[in-house]
Formats: structure tokens, C-alpha cells, sequence
């Protein structure tokens, strides 16, 4: 079993607007395997967090893990991940089905809500990216 554990973020600056991501992703032992900082063109916010967590599924596949915990700020995100919200929007319902997809490489994935400010390291690589850094 290899266990990953992933914070992400989306930003938007503008709803839509300029949005970008940030991701990282560390081992059980809380060491870093990876930094994301991603620019994403125009995008809501909402998008921008499900790049993310797209992001982090997709890297932590490629690292070989079997077990995934994400951490993410947007509650909005973790509760239709978790089922307890449906999706409606149009513009999300696609990132959705691509995030199932996803899941089925893993044996275990969880989706935490975080407060923003247990998310700090996802939001500075999402705002490093927004300005260009």
C-alpha cells in the first residue's frame, strides 16, 4: 500500500477569470513528492478547484499510490465529491464524471474539507502561479 496525501487549491481572480491551481502532494511521513503550480487560462473558481483535485488525482496515480487523502478549502468541491451535494452546474458536472474516473486507479480515495488556513502551501503555489512567479 502507498498512501499520498494531497492539499489542493483553485483560484480565481475574477469569477471567471484569471484561475489557476496548486497541489501538494506528500508521503504517510509528511515528506514532499510533488509541487503543482499550474496557470488554467479562464475559469470559475468552482473549475479551478476541480482542476485541482484533478490535478492531484492524476500525479498521485503517477507516483504509484494506491491510497489518497484530499485536502482541499473548497467545501462546495468536497461535498459533491462525498455525494452529499449534487452536481448541477454544467460547467462542473464534466470535472465531476473526469474525477470518478479518476478515483477507479486508486483503491481508496477520501475527500477532506480543510479550513483555508490548514491549505496554505496549495494557495501560495495557486497564487505563485496567478502572478506569474
Amino acid at each position: 500500500m502507498k498512501q499520498l496525501i494531497a492539499h489542493t487549491d483553485g483560484a480565481s481572480r475574477g469569477n471567471p477569470g484569471a484561475a489557476a491551481l496548486g497541489v501538494i502532494i506528500k508521503s504517510g511521513q509528511g515528506e514532499v513528492v510533488k509541487e503543482i503550480s499550474l496557470c488554467l487560462g479562464r475559469l470559475t473558481n468552482n473549475q479551478a478547484e476541480y482542476r485541482a483535485v484533478i490535478a492531484a488525482l492524476e500525479e498521485s496515480g503517477r507516483q504509484g499510490a494506491t491510497h489518497l487523502r484530499i485536502n482541499a478549502d473548497s467545501e462546495l468541491v468536497v461535498k459533491q465529491l462525498n455525494g452529499i451535494y449534487r452536481v448541477k452546474n454544467p460547467g462542473l458536472a464534466p470535472l465531476a464524471l473526469r474525477v470518478k474516473e479518476l478515483e477507479k486507479r486508486f483503491e481508496k480515495v477520501i475527500y477532506c474539507h480543510v479550513p483555508r488556513e490548514r491549505n496554505r502551501e496549495a494557495d501560495a503555489l495557486a497564487n505563485r502561479a496567478l502572478d506569474g512567479k
